[in-house]
């Protein structure tokens, strides 16, 4: 899709997005654009108000000292105008402001709905700033066309109507050539600059998601000490960005300086008309200064005109790229008329599963097993066999390309995610916090759960006298990604959530894997007794840990290998025998 197809793509958007909500406000809207029309007239009548005044003052037609009547009248037509375009603009706030809340929540949403590929394939950084953009790009464009542009074309109608009507039409047809030349110098060289504003854009989103991808690897930054190295690429980012901005801001002086030629050329054409009337005693001083005063209102809103074409045209892009966001699909949606999942005792049921991330490598062939309910069914495997790709699955973040999974016989492709979601609790490897309190980091588990029951579940997870002796106890702010805290305390608090969620169906995926033998033994002790009576996978890679689950799957390179009890696995003498020797070896 070429820039103009996307931008007139974006502008349908916009009008398709908007048409809801300007019909919710539609009488702001109206008293809107009723004060803008007496904004404009009142404009429209001071220059005339200064002509009366000036002939009134002239010796020659001069009646009175003071023409205090048309002085009044006057100041009341410049209050006016005042009044009416303050007001226009408070009343328009709520609605470009809100439309901008609007934009941003749908996009925020709409993310959420996403895949998890989409988002392993994204960078941050860039992403933030595409949202930032497009949303600001959304109010501004509102704005600009209803509080700029708008106003300006009506005050351009009406002043060349006004000549037309009250002057030779010399003056009028000198005015409309002077606006038609600045609209072409105006769309010709911002074409030609835009280019250039582009790059820079895009040497902005590509520095901006270098920093934060750095600095969400802060720590890995410090351990190899490459904090030079992270400097140079992020300057040569700032390098590629400043050529950009060099080039666009000189675009940007030739385009003001082609602007002023053309109306300079035209301010002066027209007063030399003025003048010439004046001298032949067709018009008088009045009329003189009513044109001048008229054009300059004319032609001051001009300069704002073209800082907007090219700040639309600019809008229309960052709102494509927004829009582009929306309208990625979903790799994973909810069936039409989906019911939610009706949870009686949990059995899960892999039925000849098969899977691929990406066709050319599969990663799960024909796998099929069961956990019966209120039962404990441990995985494991060497690195890459598919167990983390079973609990993606169980969770939905992938549907499978054949077979079925099913809890209680309902097929997961056939209920809402969201109760899939909402029935099984994880306690994962990487336990991933907000950086917020600890209090709120146990709550997220049941974001409406009262305080006693946050607290029984700190205790229950064994954190509660950790959270009780650090100096803001539950207020500590975990910092981000949860850095402050240890891998035993980050898991603790993972403990505690999934205990405040209270679900049926467990999942542990290698939650112990990264802990050290003592930190395990504890948590362990802690999966051991939330797992009772619920239906539990555990996905281990110790297999210390799993050693009285009521059944043992083997895994190889996507295939199950073996099952079994952890007694009839090592009498078998198969793989899990053989992986058992290893970490008893590697441990000793």
């Amino acid at each position: 899709m070429n820039e103009k197809t996307q931008q007139r793509a974006a502008l349908a958007r916009v009008f398709q997005a908007l048409a809801p909500y300007a019909y919710r406000y539609r009488w702001r809207i109206a008293l809107v654009l009723a004060l803008l029309t007496i904004a404009k007239l009142a404009n429209l009548g001071v220059p005339i108000g200064f002509k009366a005044i000036v002939d009134a003052l002239t010796p020659s037609e001069q009646w009175i000292a003071v023409p205090i009547a048309l002085l009044l009248g006057y100041g009341a037509l410049r209050l006016l105008a005042a009044i009416a375009g303050e007001m226009r603009t408070i009343l328009f706030a709520r609605v470009h402001i809100g439309a901008r809340r609007r934009a941003a929540l749908d996009t925020f949403n709409h993310l959420h709905a996403l895949g998890l590929r989409f988002h392993l394939e994204r960078r941050t950084g860039g992403l933030a700033r595409v949202i930032e953009r497009g949303t600001g790009a959304m109010e501004d464009f509102l704005y600009y066309c209803v509080i700029t542009i708008a106003p300006t074309l009506f005050e351009i109608a009406i002043a060349t109507a006004f000549l037309m009507y009250a002057y030779p039409n010399v003056f009028a047809l000198t005015t409309l050539a002077t606006l038609a030349a600045y609209v072409a110098v105006t769309i010709v060289v911002t074409e030609w600059r835009t280019r250039y504003y582009r790059k820079m854009i895009e040497s902005d989103h590509e520095s901006a998601a270098l920093a934060v991808d750095s600095l969400l690897n802060y720590e890995t930054v410090k351990y190899f000490a490459n904090e030079a190295h992270e400097a140079a690429r992020y300057d040569k980012g700032l390098d590629h960005w400043q050529a950009a901005a060099e080039k666009s801001w000189f675009t940007l002086g030739v385009l003001n300086a082609a602007q002023a030629i053309v109306i300079a050329l035209g301010l002066t054409t027209l007063m030399w008309l003025a003048a010439s009337e004046v001298a032949a005693k067709r018009m008088t001083i009045g009329d003189l200064v009513l044109i001048n005063t008229l054009l300059i209102q004319l032609f001051v809103p001009l300069n704002i005109l073209g800082m907007m074409y090219r700040d639309i045209k600019q809008a229309l892009s960052d709102m494509g790229k927004m829009f582009e966001l929306l309208e990625e699909k979903r790799e994973v949606q909810d069936a039409p008329e989906a019911p939610d999942l009706q949870v009686r005792g949990g059995e899960i049921r892999f039925e000849n599963v098969s899977f691929a991330y990406d066709d050319r490598r599969p990663i799960l062939f024909d796998v099929s097993f069961t956990v019966p309910a209120g039962h404990t069914v441990a995985v494991v495997g060497a690195s890459g066999a598919g167990k983390s790709t079973l609990a993606r699955l169980l969770y939905r973040f992938y549907d499978v390309r054949s077979g079925a999974i099913r809890i209680d016989g309902m097929d997961l492709r056939n209920v809402t995610q969201h109760s899939l979601r909402h029935a099984i609790g994880i306690v994962p490897q990487d336990t991933v916090l907000f950086n917020d309190t600890l209090y709120r980091n146990i709550a997220y588990g049941d974001v409406t759960a009262s305080h006693e029951r946050i607290i029984d579940a700190a205790r229950r997870a064994r954190i509660h006298e950790f959270i009780e002796s650090l100096p803001d106890g539950y207020e500590t702010i975990v910092g981000e990604r949860g850095l402050k805290l240890s891998g035993g305390e980050k898991q603790r608090v993972a403990i505690a959530r999934t205990l405040l969620k209270n679900p049926p169906i467990l999942l542990f995926d290698e939650a112990t894997s990264a802990l050290d033998s003592a930190t395990e033994r504890e948590i362990q002790a802690q999966l051991d007794a939330i797992a009772q009576e619920r239906t539990t996978l555990v996905i281990a890679h110790r297999l210390s840990t799993i050693a009285s689950a009521d059944q043992i799957i083997v895994m190889s390179e996507g295939r199950i290998v073996e099952r079994g009890t952890h007694e009839a696995l090592l009498a078998a003498g198969g793989a899990y025998a053989r992986l058992w020797a290893l970490q008893q070896a590697e441990e000793a």
